[in-house]
């Protein structure tokens, strides 16, 4: 028996693309939706004749059938990964209408089965360190664009399936690793942490949040389509580490500057709301909002995999190996200044791949 046809949405991505990487490499032939334009630098390697690229747009129903014809398959990758967007609607659109035209086309189709990628966005935050699962209650209804997008964009997919369209939804973590090419605000982090100058340490606050490695998460997403219950969700993550825990890992990873002191909830708020006005001012992208801070400084986004461990057999690496990987890619990969690059120290026993 053939192997179904596969269609890709945000197959560009830092995820998206390791996602392809993985289904071309087990054999799968792999279609991918890409706006005109689009970069195909994360298919780096890969067979050119693998891969058929359907030009579209996520939020045009029509170039979503389109692309869809002779598929067997979706994965619905594709949003707009930024916290923060001086017009919201760029992040919502892409979110919530992108994930409405993208299953209307599907159920026209009548595709046999889709993964839906969520974010542990759409699951919350918490005050205290105890890891949520997927049946925490939202409590973020009120936070910045891309979290109350993904959780907008997730009530779409799951009223869909109660309304007999086959999908499965995946709540990934923090991803780190390879491939992070763009870099996303995650792999933004990371690259802000190496080109740390002051010696009194990278600020942080109390809290802390879940790493996962991108290549983790992507396989778990074809073992969601493989093994998925529909209209469930699963939460891919890997390791909960508080903050601190975080910047002392990169420390160990690359000999740079550990965690310094802690600042308080107040001064993260404070901080988030003078790069957001900076932003404004400026055009740029803020690394902090006051909405950011005020819902996740101090805060835990600890979750437990445990159902999809035991649904689907997800496993993931330590978030010490994700780290390192991504910190090596970006490394060997041009990203980090000469003059940062003289005081780095790699531990590479980590960063296995």
């Amino acid at each position: 028996m053939a192997q179904p046809k596969i269609l890709v949405t945000g197959a560009t991505g830092f995820l998206g693309s390791r996602l392809v990487r993985q289904l071309v490499e087990a054999g799968h032939s792999v279609k991918i939706l890409a706006r005109a334009g689009s970069s195909m630098r994360g298919f780096d390697g890969l067979p050119a004749d693998k891969i058929d690229v359907a030009l579209g747009d996520i939020t045009i129903e029509h170039t979503v059938y389109r692309a869809l014809a002779g598929c067997d398959r979706l994965y619905h990758v594709a949003a707009n990964f930024k916290m923060w967007d001086r017009e919201p609607s760029r992040i919502l659109d892409a979110a919530i209408l992108g994930t409405e035209a993208t299953l209307s086309a599907a159920r026209r189709r009548g595709i046999e089965k889709i993964v839906v990628t969520s974010s542990v966005a759409a699951v919350g935050a918490t005050r205290e360190p105890v890891p949520m699962d997927e049946t925490f209650q939202f409590n973020r209804e009120d936070s910045e664009t891309y979290i109350v997008a993904k959780w907008q964009a997730e009530r779409v997919a799951l009223d869909e399936a109660k309304r007999g369209l086959p999908v499965v939804v995946v709540n990934p973590t923090g991803i780190y690793g390879p491939g992070d090419w763009k870099p996303t605000p995650s792999g933004a982090a990371i690259l802000k942490y190496m080109n740390w100058s002051l010696p009194l340490g990278f600020p942080c606050t109390e809290g802390g949040l879940n790493v996962v490695d991108v290549d983790d998460v992507a396989r778990g997403h074809i073992l969601a389509m493989e093994k998925g219950r529909i209209g469930e969700r699963y939460i891919l993550g890997g390791e909960n580490v508080t903050f601190e825990q975080l910047f002392s890992m990169l420390s160990d990873i690359t000999g740079l500057v550990g965690p310094g002191r802690k600042s308080s909830e107040g001064q993260a708020m404070l901080l988030g709301r003078l790069m957001e006005t900076w932003a404004r001012l400026t055009g740029g992208d803020p690394s902090l909002t006051y909405k950011l801070a005020r819902d996740f400084a101090c805060h835990y986004i600890w979750v437990s995999s445990a159902k999809a461990e035991r649904e689907l057999g997800y496993t993931a690496r330590s978030a010490r190996q994700a780290l390192a990987r991504s910190v090596r890619w970006y490394v060997e990969n041009g990203y980090v200044p000469a003059d940062v690059l003289r005081r780095v120290r790699l531990d590479l026993r980590a960063a296995v791949t």
